[in-house]
């Protein structure tokens, strides 16, 4: 099954608009008709995680289901859950949003609210690759003070595989 957005999850995604939590709004913001369950359980750490938070949103309204004719049977679909740091999708600016909002919901939040809140609206702020790579670096710089070198190495190389690639003029 493939998941789209429905009109309510559209009004959700308007700026001003928060009801829901960051992983929600993450998997909404992918939810393009082109992605399934599958796809989205590499960024939630698990096919089991993407599915929980799908099912609440499919339930609540958010997102709606397209069937596809089936090359596998759903039971191999709903296989164990695949390791987070393994990304074979296609990279995209939304892709690469969600997962430095995570990022910053886990590393920050606690421990630097107003940091935080400065990543969030660089997040929010960053249309193109570049402003993206600005807000990343920024991210990556704080993660290597608080986490060291070899954490903030492991996240950008995350990173450059979720970011697509820089076009050629």
């Amino acid at each position: 099954m493939f998941l789209t957005k429905t009109d309510k999850a559209r009004h959700e995604l308007q700026p001003g608009r928060r009801t829901l939590g960051q992983r929600e709004r993450a998997l909404l913001l992918m939810a393009d008709g082109q992605r399934s369950l599958t796809d989205f359980g590499a960024l939630f750490g698990g096919r089991e995680e993407a599915g929980r938070v799908a099912r609440h949103l499919l339930q609540e309204g958010f997102l709606q289901g397209r069937q596809v004719e089936a090359v596998e049977p759903v039971e191999v679909i709903e296989a164990a859950p695949v390791a987070a740091d393994i990304f074979d999708g296609k990279p995209s600016l939304a892709t690469t949003r969600m997962f430095l909002f995570d990022l910053c919901e886990r590393m920050f939040v606690r421990r630097d609210p107003v940091l935080a809140e400065r990543f969030r609206e660089a997040l929010r702020e960053a249309r193109d690759r570049d402003s993206m790579l600005v807000t990343a670096r920024a991210m990556l710089g704080e993660i290597e003070q608080a986490a060291g070198a070899a954490r903030a190495e492991a996240i950008r190389e995350r990173i450059e595989k979720l970011l697509p690639a820089s076009p050629v003029h």
